[in-house]
């Protein structure tokens, strides 16, 4: 499985992105961010659902548990944006 607990720096660039197949289920652990305008504070739960494009931005350095469902290796994609 590839559940875990990620660490992204404070202005940290993550690609914007999607999944298929897997629904994410995040908990903000520790610091600040948001995800598609709305703003996440640590203890918040927030879900990412399948062909949902997410684009973070991290505004601290920040500790998210990440769950997916099902857990589907390669079932990222990027968008690319010129």
């Amino acid at each position: 499985s590839h559940d875990r607990i990620l660490t992204h720096k404070k202005d940290e660039v993550w690609p914007t992105h999607y999944h298929k197949i897997a629904k994410e289920i995040n908990v903000l652990i520790k610091g600040d961010m948001s995800i598609n305008g709305i703003n996440i504070e640590e203890g918040d739960i927030f879900i990412i659902e399948p062909n949902e494009v997410s684009s973070p931005i991290f505004h601290q350095d920040c500790q998210v548990l990440c769950v997916k469902v099902p857990s589907v290796i390669g079932d990222k994609y990027e968008i690319i944006r010129e």
